[in-house]
This record gives C-alpha cells, sequence and structure tokens, in this order.
C-alpha cells in the first residue's frame, strides 16, 4: 500500500499504527492476566472474547459511513480465527506474555513465509539466511532447558501462530477486510460456545476474567482491527509487516512491569533470533521485489 505524505498524515500514521501495536501486544497480556491467577477458564476467555469482538464490529461496520460490500462466507477463515483464540487462550495456562507472544509470532510469520515458498517465491540469500536463522531461534526458545517455557504451551502457542497465519492468508486481496473480520468473528463465536460447553465441567468466571475477555474481545481485537485498518493506507507494504516485528518485544516488556515476569537470556537471545531473522527476510523480499511505489 502506498505510503502518505505530508507531516500531518504521517504524524497520523504513526499514532494510529502504535495504538495497533500496543492493542496487539495487549491481547496477550489480557489474556495471561486474566488466566494467571483463574479469574476464568480458557473456553470461556475465548468465547467472551469471540462474542464481545463480533458484537463490536458489528456495531462499527453498520455505523460506518457509505456502503461496504457484503463479505462472502469464508469458514475456513472463521475455522482458523476460532482455533487460534482456542489454543492462543490455551497456551497462556502455562506460557509468559512474552514467550507466548514471540512464539506466537514467529509461526505465523514462518507460516507466511513457507506459504510463499510453496507458491514458488523465491527468496534471495539474505532473505534465506533470516528465514533460517528465524527457525533457529524458535528452535532455540523451546529447547528442552530449565529455562525453556512448557512444552505443552509452546506446542498450543505454535499451533495457534499457524492458524492465525492461514487466516491472514485467507485474507489477502479481500475488498473489504473490515467486513471479512466482522463476518468471521460473527462464525467463530458460535463455535467457542460450543467449546465452552465441552468444557463445562470447568466453567468458571469472575468480574475481573469476564471484563479482561471482554477488553480482548471489544477492545484490543475489535477496536485494534478497525485502528489497524485505518493505519494501513499510509503504510508500504514492507512496513506494514516491519512494524508488526515491535509486537513481542511490547509484550515482554507488558510482562515484566504488570505481571512480574522475568526476561530470561534464553527469551531475549531467541527474540534477537526470530525478530532479526524475519527482518532480514523482509529486507530481503523488498530488495528482490525493488523499490516500493509511493503516492
Amino acid at each position: 500500500m502506498p505510503e502518505e505524505r505530508g507531516g500531518p498524515a504521517r504524524l497520523r500514521t504513526i499514532l494510529l499504527t502504535a495504538a495497533a501495536m500496543l492493542a496487539f501486544a495487549a491481547n496477550s497480556l489480557l489474556c495471561r492476566l486474566a488466566l494467571q491467577h483463574g479469574s476464568i477458564d480458557p473456553a470461556s476467555f475465548s468465547s467472551i472474547r469471540l462474542v464481545s469482538g463480533a458484537l463490536m464490529l458489528a456495531v462499527i461496520v453498520r455505523l460506518r459511513s457509505g456502503p461496504a460490500p457484503s463479505a462472502a462466507a469464508d469458514w475456513l477463515a472463521a475455522a482458523m480465527l476460532f482455533a487460534y483464540v482456542a489454543f492462543f487462550s490455551f497456551a497462556y495456562l502455562s506460557l509468559s506474555a512474552g514467550s507466548g507472544a514471540l512464539i506466537l509470532f514467529g509461526a505465523v510469520q514462518l507460516t507466511m513465509f513457507s506459504a510463499g515458498l510453496r507458491a514458488g517465491e523465491r527468496f534471495g540469500p539474505m532473505a534465506w539466511t533470516g528465514f533460517v536463522l528465524a527457525v533457529a531461534g524458535l528452535f532455540y526458545l523451546v529447547s528442552p532447558g530449565i529455562a525453556a517455557p512448557p512444552p505443552l504451551g509452546a506446542g498450543l502457542m505454535a499451533i495457534a501462530g499457524i492458524a492465525w497465519g492461514v487466516y491472514s492468508l485467507r485474507g489477502r486481496g479481500v475488498a473489504d477486510p473490515l467486513a471479512a473480520t466482522a463476518s468471521n468473528f460473527a462464525r467463530a463465536a458460535p463455535v467457542a460456545l460450543l467449546l465452552s460447553l465441552l468444557f463445562a465441567s470447568r466453567m468458571h468466571a469472575d468480574a475481573h476474567g469476564a471484563a479482561l475477555a471482554i477488553a480482548s474481545g471489544a477492545i484490543t481485537s475489535g477496536i485494534g482491527y478497525v485502528i489497524w485498518y485505518a493505519a494501513l493506507p499510509g503504510l508500504s507494504a514492507m512496513r506494514a509487516a516491519t512494524v508488526q516485528l515491535s509486537v513481542p518485544p511490547i509484550a515482554a516488556f507488558g510482562g515484566a512491569l504488570l505481571l512480574s515476569e522475568a526476561i530470561s537470556l534464553r527469551l531475549a537471545l531467541a527474540s534477537g533470533a526470530i525478530l532479526g531473522g524475519i527482518a532480514l527476510v523482509l529486507i530481503g523480499k523488498a530488495r528482490k521485489a525493488g523499490p516500493q511505489r509511493t503516492a
């Protein structure tokens, strides 16, 4: 997408982008905060998050000005959205906010890069170096050791990342991404309610846990996506991908400040390898594609 020119327009894009990244990182913090002390069970958190997100997005789509094309039903996208939210919630029973966000983000990007390779996209030497570095960093993070995240939680979060990567790929080129997201939330919410019924014997939620789930669904997911879509017209595709590198560090430092979570040496080294590797892939792809066009 073309980048906006001019001081006010550029400042608007910067502020919107920063707000969106804070919202995305806050999803990890809200979920971990809700589950850390047992304020809510993960199935209920997933259900409330998707239902409140669906309601918020439906209201926003209905209130926005101008005609909008109706979103075609995409049940695979809805299924991937549900899988992401559900596995994300169960993973945070045992993961810290920072390690969870890093595994999620790494799995998302590696899924999308792998899909590009399968579709015939060619990586140059720099991009391949970054890809290998990111994979190595992810394996190092989850490899056995005292500071390693719990294997079950890491595996669940990796599945959540793969699901979100597939969901993102399904959303490429849709005419109205906001309407499509609202439609997918509306279809995923009933499935999440069925999940809650399956775990009815473990269902519990106090006011604090329910409020955090609503905030994650309605604010940091629903409104967060609206803010992100508002920022995207001012960002090139390269910059839109690159700014998302900020989400795991924000979640890690937020976890340290708000949840008293430690930032281990393993997490710091793995973060450098994964995020640095992904940055190299993005730079390598951009150079191979040539300069970005601007408005």
